[in-house]
């Protein structure tokens, strides 16, 4: 196979894969022949493309060609629906010849995301299975990366994604953004959908890669979407800043060598100014509307680290605070492990890793491996080794990313070799 045509489909698929399926979706109704004709597309161009060429606009030769498999699926099953978008897979198709090819000057595909967004989010999908057929339809995580997002198993993310296609049929879910006033009912979920796919982004569940920066890129322009869309929701713009002044840091977070740098240790030069310009002017719009949400408090946060020139200037005390405050609105056990982490940096070492042990009894974070993690840094911070060592361990057995593993191996090694000369 030509290895050009291989590498143009997989850039277009990781690419373009969501904007494409979101229009089969709305011109099809069906999740699955949507699903279906784009992989049957796809494999077209595998096997077109090493032969007569990459297309001028892959995205648009792959739309085009699965549209018109699902046209030829709905002849052969006398199921074609007599409306508005039959007639324009009707038009699509006569711009195809026998070969495949299209005019593709004339093609233009209407961008369907949000739309899809907020079919997935519908009241009467439970919330779980809206975030999880968003992020796999929209986002294009696989099964085991939602299923890491979550904290649960595969089986039963799979099985949310089944239901959820099968309710939005038989209910006839309609494929719309909904009118202002049903608008918040469904606000939330899609800002979750958003931000779990900045967050898988932001540090992959797994791979050789700790970023996947199209990931990042997708949920900060769904977000804008969202600003546009409710210009004077200000949980919309609290989450665009907070991905934005996460993002800023994307550069410093991994090596020339491939391998992860914590935030301490960053070189903040490197860190993107426009993106902190932004993302601080944002923060400070939100928060004098009134109305503080989460995503508010942690943009507020992040902020608080963007602002830091170095390290050592980082307001730990306020950080605490802040996350103190969310904890107090929105209560979770990992928004408390990172409460705990501030108040190790700001009031103690001791006092933060009295709070994380006690979390790790009445909380069931013992299976979660930033955890672990946490109490490995504070550990090593502490001057205990042997201990320190034990949780980082414990880290890199539950951990799955190729990079931070590396990263993990590199304080046992260095932790390991510390020992050692001390038995001296």
């Amino acid at each position: 196979m030509n290895t050009d045509a291989k590498t143009a489909a997989e850039r277009v698929f990781r690419q373009e894969s969501g904007r494409i399926l979101a229009g089969l979706i709305r011109f099809s109704g069906s999740f699955d022949r949507a699903e279906e004709a784009m992989q049957e597309a796809f494999s077209a161009a595998l096997a077109s493309w090493p032969e007569k060429g990459i297309p001028q606009n892959p995205a648009a030769w792959i739309t085009a060609i699965a549209n018109r498999k699902l046209i030829d699926q709905s002849r052969r099953e006398k199921t074609r629906q007599e409306k508005q978008d039959s007639l324009r897979y009707e038009t699509t198709a006569s711009s195809y010849s026998d070969s495949g090819e299209t005019d593709e000057t004339s093609m233009h595909f209407p961008d369907d995301r949000l739309r899809l967004i907020f079919t997935c989010c519908h009241p009467a999908l439970r919330w779980e299975a809206q975030v999880a057929l968003t992020l796999k339809t929209l986002g294009g995580l696989t099964v085991a990366e939602i299923a890491k997002a979550f904290l649960i198993s595969e089986p039963t993310v799979a099985q949310r994604i089944v239901r959820a296609k099968r309710k939005i049929e038989e209910a006839g879910i309609p494929y719309e953004v909904p009118a202002g006033d049903r608008l918040p009912e469904r606000l939330a979920s899609v800002q979750a959908v958003i931000y779990l796919i900045f967050n898988e982004g932001y540090i992959a569940t797994a791979g050789d890669h700790l970023i996947r920066t199209d990931l990042c890129a997708e949920a900060i322009r769904l977000a804008r979407v969202l600003c546009e869309l409710l210009p004077r929701e200000p949980e919309n713009t609290g989450l665009l800043a907070l991905m934005l002044l996460h993002d800023s840091r994307r550069d410093a977070r991994v090596n020339p060598a491939g391998e992860l740098v914590p935030l301490e240790e960053q070189d903040r030069s490197l860190w993107h100014a426009g993106q902190i310009y932004e993302g601080l002017r944002l923060v400070e719009h939100a928060l004098r509307a009134g109305a503080i949400g989460p995503y508010q408090l942690q943009a507020a946060i992040a902020a608080v680290h963007a602002e830091a020139k170095t390290s050592r200037d980082t307001d730990w005390r306020q950080i605490a605070a802040l996350y103190q405050e969310l904890s107090r609105r929105h209560p979770s056990a990992v928004v408390s492990l990172n409460h705990a982490v501030a108040v190790a940096m700001s009031q103690g070492l001791e006092q933060g890793l009295k709070l994380i042990d006690q979390l790790g009894d009445t909380a069931g974070l013992k299976s979660y491996y930033l955890y672990h993690a946490a109490r490995a840094d504070i550990l090593r911070r502490m001057g205990r080794q042997d201990e320190a060592l034990q949780e980082y361990e414990r880290t890199l057995a539950l951990t799955t990313n190729a990079v931070e593993q590396r990263y993990l191996r590199r304080r046992i090694a260095e932790l390991t070799s510390s020992a050692r000369r001390s038995n001296f």
